[in-house]
């Protein structure tokens, strides 16, 4: 089957289930600013929610607003780095910009903390959360789109920019926490990544097979099927408060698949506790003439190589020492 015939086909489908007006008019949705300000706010409640963080919005509100940016902005700024282009880029937009500090203000030192209280009531913290994950797509889709101009068919660099336009916040979180004066190396998003990091490598595998033309699918069907697929599963463990996802069944067979050692090698030990023991041990086998040491109950070690037993009254002084 060609990918001609793969595309029409899709079509069909959608069409049969009234579905391809639906997908177009998502694509054309506009971000700004209404699902700007829900990203905004849910980032800028993520940040609040850290350990810490409302001790130094007080004690310094430039720190607090700097690691409020990143969140908001760290996948722009990430993926303007990786593209060869000023960091500070992003923050060009003064009314993004503008608008995201005004979230940060209001989350943070509203009066009453109104606005906080009311964005953390589930329903309201649902859509918000639902919003922001639209917003996944268009950033994932936006930076595939970015290195594709770039890079033409560069597939594993259209990957590496979509996912960090997409998830930029969660990868450059150590950086984040030393502008809060917290260093957690253990917490690096590569060693144990999250829900929203894995699945925005999932929209950045599939747009850029997309754009290379490996995916026989059209542009705005594929913005459908994603955006579902994120905002039914976040819905979903939102509602169930469950932290479990998709992938975890095909990451645990992967795993046990590709990447546990087989039984037949020895385990990984620590290579100074082997040396230390034969260094011991040759130690011991260097003391002359079969030497041995024994300690007594005060701690003291006597060395009974060189003690002459044969004279019985030697012996007795000898056995009153120890």
């Amino acid at each position: 089957m060609t990918g001609i015939e793969s595309d029409i086909i899709t079509m069909d489908l959608f069409g049969f289930l009234n579905l391809n007006e639906l997908a177009l008019g998502l694509s054309n949705l506009p971000m700004f600013p209404y699902f700007d300000m829900a990203h905004y706010i849910v980032s800028v409640m993520n940040l609040r929610e850290q350990s810490g963080a409302l001790e130094v919005s007080q004690r310094s509100p430039f720190a607090c607003w700097f690691s409020s940016m990143l969140y908001c902005f760290g996948g722009a700024v990430l993926s303007a780095i990786m593209m060869a282009d000023a960091p500070v880029s992003p923050l060009s937009n003064s009314t993004n910009l503008l608008l995201a500090s005004l979230m940060w203000y209001l989350v943070f030192y509203c009066p009453l903390d109104v606005v906080y209280s009311l964005a953390s009531i589930f329903p309201v913290r649902l859509v918000l959360t639902i919003m922001k994950e639209v917003t996944r797509t268009w950033k994932v889709l936006g930076g595939v789109t970015q290195a594709g101009r770039k890079y033409k068919d560069g597939l594993f660099v259209m990957i590496a920019v979509g996912w960090a336009k997409g998830a930029g916040g969660g990868l450059i979180s150590n950086f984040e926490q030393l502008v809060r004066g917290v260093w957690k190396p253990e917490t690096n998003e590569l060693l144990k990544m999250t829900y929203p990091t894995k699945v925005t490598l999932l929209g950045a595998v599939v747009f850029s097979l997309q754009q290379c033309r490996y995916l026989p699918i059209q542009t705005h069907h594929l913005i459908f099927i994603y955006t579902l697929f994120i905002v039914t599963n976040k819905t979903r463990m939102m509602l169930l408060g469950s932290s479990s996802h998709p992938f975890s069944v095909l990451e645990s067979a992967i795993y046990k698949t590709l990447f546990v050692r087989p039984l037949t090698f020895s385990p990984l030990g620590d290579p100074t506790q082997s040396s230390g023991q034969s260094c011991s041990v040759s130690q011991n086998d260097s003391k002359p003439n079969g030497s041995t040491s024994t300690s007594t109950q005060d701690g003291k070690h006597h060395d009974t190589s060189d003690t002459d037993l044969t004279d019985p009254q030697e012996s007795a002084n000898a056995k009153k020492t120890k």
